[in-house]
């Protein structure tokens, strides 16, 4: 039986990338070499095979490899008896096979702690790499102890990580996608300043959107989050919307607007008059037989389209035909006499 890599870290198969990273930092933090002086060589195979596990898992990959076939199918020159094409397939004059590298421990640590070289010149040695000890004394581990209570990631001797992004919703009228404005939004923030204090302070910002804009649309404000020591300020992201609009409805760059008409005008011509989003007053006649799935199709009338400002979708006309729930005996008679003669 291979290693059982989701027991090595102490987690479920369906760990998501934090839980994998939370586990991966209090294993390795536990048995590292260097915190085990009195039992290094079981300390060493420990930190070497707790490392793989992160090392594979947190790789979707190797992860998809090793979930579908374990060790052997991810460690083998060629895949397990029956397994057939795979991700990950390396193909070679005709023959396949998944070339699985391991990365030194001590990489895998010093990428994750965020430190190129966390040891000085002295120590023993694990994997072909020489473990030392730090430039800033016996116990290079003092830098990382916040990290395992979740609290050290903003510490000196790490890179600053960014705040999570922030995103807000910014509801839109179909006017205001059709023409064009400026939305001015008021946001509240936390400022340090250079002895770390932190304040308040209120910022209004200028949210230009352009004409012909979707619902889904990003407008991106770099670094607008909350300022914390160790910490980058989060992007403030704001997430077009479009109201519902009382007459018309877009598809793509198309505006659709449905007219309720009469049998009659629906047979013997209609005019439709439509007011645009921009306020100009359209006449529309309507020459053709109308029929309940018939559009009439205003070109240019549409949406204009962002990245050719001067084009715009079309107009499309639907309509509701009422047709009469009753007809008199001389009203029948006319009809089918009218529709038969033609």
């Amino acid at each position: 039986m291979g290693v059982d890599y989701y027991k090595v870290l102490q987690v479920d198969r369906n760990a998501k990338e934090d839980d994998l990273k939370k586990a991966y930092r209090k294993l390795a933090m536990k048995w590292h070499p260097d915190k085990n002086p009195n039992n290094k060589k079981d300390a060493e195979a420990k930190f070497k095979t707790i490392s793989e596990a992160y090392d594979v898992l947190s790789d979707p990959q190797k992860k998809a490899v090793y979930d579908q076939y374990g060790e052997e199918g991810l460690k083998g020159q060629m895949p397990p008896p029956g397994a057939g094409g795979f991700s990950g397939m390396h193909h070679d004059g005709g023959s396949s096979s998944f070339r699985f590298n391991p990365r030194n421990a001590d990489d895998i640590f010093s990428e994750f702690f965020g430190m190129q070289s966390p040891f000085g010149g002295m120590g023993g040695s694990h994997g072909g790499s020489p473990f030392q000890r730090s430039m800033f004394g016996d116990d290079i581990f003092s830098q990382f102890r916040g990290a395992t209570g979740g609290g050290g990631e903003g510490s000196a001797s790490m890179p600053p990580r960014k705040g999570a992004m922030i995103e807000r919703t910014l509801p839109c009228s179909l006017e205001d996608l059709f023409k064009g404005t400026t939305k001015k939004m008021k946001i509240s923030r936390d400022v340090s300043d250079g002895t770390g204090r932190s304040t308040t302070v209120e910022e209004i910002l200028a949210i230009e959107i352009r004409p012909g804009w979707k619902k889904g649309t990003k407008i991106t404000f770099p670094e607008k989050g909350n300022e914390q020591r160790g910490v980058i300020p989060s992007d403030l992201v704001f997430i077009i919307d479009e109201k519902p609009h009382a007459v018309f409805k877009r598809d793509g760059n198309d505006l659709v607007v449905t007219q309720k008409i009469s049998l009659a005008e629906a047979l013997t011509g209609y005019t439709a008059q439509i007011t645009t989003l921009d306020g100009r007053s359209l006449t529309i006649p309507v020459n053709s037989v109308i029929s309940p799935t018939y559009e009439e199709v205003v070109k240019g009338e549409g949406m204009p389209i962002p990245k050719e400002p001067t084009r715009k979708g079309n107009l499309r006309i639907k309509f509701d035909i009422k047709f009469p729930t009753r007809l008199t005996s001389d009203q029948k008679k006319g009809i089918k006499l009218l529709l038969t003669s033609s």
